[in-house]
Parts: C-alpha cells; structure tokens; sequence
C-alpha cells in the first residue's frame, strides 16, 4: 500500500511539470502583449474568439492541425529509428507539388473523385521519393540526414519558384504569389458549417494511430527501436540497418506528401502552389513532435494548441492593429517553456533511475 502510494505521485509528476511550463508560459505572454498596448485580458480574448468563437473558426482550427498531425506521424516514425528528418518541410512542398501538377490536368474536373485520388497517389509518392534522396545520401554517401534534408528543403523551395514563376505562372503574371487555384469542384468538400473536410478531420487520426501501430505492435517497430536505441548493436544482431532506415524515411516522407495534398485540396486552403505553400508545418511538426516527447497520444492536444495560436493569433493582429508576428511570438514562449519542463523531466528521471540503481 505505501509503496502504491508513493509511486502514484511520482507517476504525475511529468504531467505536473509540463502543466507548470505551460501555467508560466502563459503568464510570461501578458508583458509582451501589455508592451503592444493591448491588455492581457483583450489580447487572450481575442486570441480565443479567433479560434475558438464559432464553429467555422474551430473549423479552421481543426484544418490547420491536420497537415501538422500527418507530419508528425511521420516524425514519430523516423525518429523512433534514430532519424532527425529535417527535410520533411521540403517533402511537405513536393507532396503539393505533385498533387498540383495531377490537379491542374485538363481531364481531372470531369472526374474530379479520381482526380483527387490521383493526387494524394503523387503526392504521397513525391514526399517518400523526396525522403529517398536523404536516405541514400545518408546510406550510401555518409551525409547525415539533418544536413541532407536542409539542402533537399531550400531544393524544393526552388523548384516551386520554377514553377510558378514560369510554366505554371498565372497568365500574363510572373509573381510569387503563386499559381492559378485549381477549380472549386476539386476542393475537399466542406463538413456542412465547418471550414473541414472528413478527409482532413479522419486523415490524419488513422495515420497517427496506424503510426503508433506500427511502432509499438509490429517487429518492424521493434527494428526500427532497436536502430534508434544502438544502430552498432541492432546491425551486430543483424537488423538490416540500411533498409530499415531507408524505409523509416521514406515512410516519414509519404506522409509529409499527403500533408502537401491537405494545403492544396483542403477546405481552408488557398488551392493554389505559392511560396509559402508549406507555411512552415514541417518545422512545426518537429517542434510537436519532441514536445510530445515521441508519443502518439500527446500530438494529438499539442497540434491544436498550435493551430489555436496560430490561428487566433491572426485574430489578435486584426483587432488591434499589431504585427502578425506577435503570434508566432506567443507560440514560441509556450514551445520555449515546453521544451524546458521537457529537459526538467528528463533531469528528474535520469536522477531517479540513479537513485534507485545505488
């Protein structure tokens, strides 16, 4: 009984921390908003109505996690085998790439089911061929994948420029604003008031779930956790180390595609290929996904914190005449006080399994 006893507070004391993290955060935000000349109470509400204040802003809400979720279920799988995939921005961009270049065929509005069946197809390929690169740099030519995935982002940043400012610009106009939009018929059709589609509120669900799944019921998962824990020790047992890592990044990448597939086709979207078509999801999703410290089940209420601040952060840039900047600025003291009770935790574990190895 009194050892049940103790060990039930050392169980919540994680959730403890972080719950602390975020309670600081949010109170090191009042001076920033308060030196905007906005009170804490004006700016939190607006930052709340924006997301939150009708069913088609929570709508938006739920659009803007969605391609966030796909990422990070892909991240979960890559860095359960020891992968930093920093390209999965880029992997992101060619997803919707690819999706665009299925959508803007001149046979896809007469079917425009198969159409978009055909562009998730491309996407997903284009984001696990984009990884491949990084996985072959990395097997075969000794480039780690941080640096192989930088190189392969700002590549495909350029490849979107080629495009819309020269064969798919809008007629007459070379501008980086981006491409015709694809007709409406090819958009995910909404979830009656809600600026969401099914797709883009079940999508991202099963992929995280599936993720999960695949890492912790499969022996599959247990390779790719064993490269993770000690890739000399996981080939010495002879875990085939090059494949494995090949298709834990390719994996990460076909589901970074299908989140490049959501920005075009999605409710919420603007349907078009532009410069910014990513919005910086990919380096978000990282953030999310360490956040989460790894596990499934925490991604999920994070993505929406996210999507709430950024979100509703527009919100409180329009009621009061401030940059739209201050909400990036919000969300980056909660992801900041995040990852310090993250580093706390790990502190305070690593004491404790001391203390209880003496």
């Amino acid at each position: 009984m009194g050892k049940g006893s103790s060990t039930s507070p050392m169980r919540w004391r994680p959730v403890a921390l972080r719950l602390g993290a975020v309670l600081v955060a949010v109170l090191l935000t009042l001076p920033i908003v308060a030196v905007c000349g906005v009170t804490p109470a004006e700016g939190w509400a607006s930052l709340v109505n924006g997301a939150c204040g009708s069913i088609d802003k929570f709508g938006y809400v739920l659009a803007t996690a969605a391609p966030l979720l796909l990422c990070a279920a892909g991240l979960l799988i890559a860095f359960s085998a020891g992968l930093w995939n920093i390209g999965v921005e880029g992997q992101v961009v060619l997803g919707a790439v690819a999706a665009f270049a299925v959508l803007r065929a001149p046979w896809a509005v007469e079917h425009p089911i198969v159409a978009n069946l055909g562009a998730a197809v491309a996407a997903w390929l284009a984001g696990a061929v984009w990884a491949l690169v990084t996985a072959v740099l990395k097997t075969r030519g000794g480039i780690h994948e941080i640096f192989g995935g930088l190189a392969l982002n700002f590549a495909a940043a350029g490849v979107t420029l080629y495009l819309i400012l020269g064969p798919w610009k809008r007629p007459g106009v070379g501008s980086t604003s981006g491409s015709v939009p694809v007709r409406e018929t090819l958009w995910l059709p909404a979830l009656g008031e809600w600026n969401l589609s099914v797709v883009e509120l079940l999508l991202p669900i099963v992929a995280l779930i599936a993720a999960a799944v695949l890492l912790k019921g499969t022996y599959f998962g247990l390779r790719l956790k064993a490269l993770g824990a000690n890739g000399r020790a996981a080939e010495r047992l002879g875990v085939p180390v090059r494949r494995n890592l090949t298709i834990a990044l390719c994996a990460s990448g076909a589901l970074a595609g299908l989140a490049g597939w959501l920005l075009i086709v999605g409710v919420s979207a603007q349907h078009n290929l532009h410069s910014e078509i990513s919005g910086g999801f990919g380096y978000l999703a990282l953030l999310l996904v360490l956040l989460a410290n790894m596990r499934a089940r925490w991604c999920v209420p994070l993505a929406l914190l996210f999507a709430v601040l950024l979100r509703g952060g527009l919100q409180l840039s329009m009621d009061h005449g401030l940059d739209s900047s201050v909400g990036g600025v919000l969300q980056g003291v909660l992801v900041l006080a995040a990852l310090f009770a993250s580093g706390l935790v790990a502190k305070w574990q690593l004491s404790g399994r001391g203390e209880g190895e003496k």
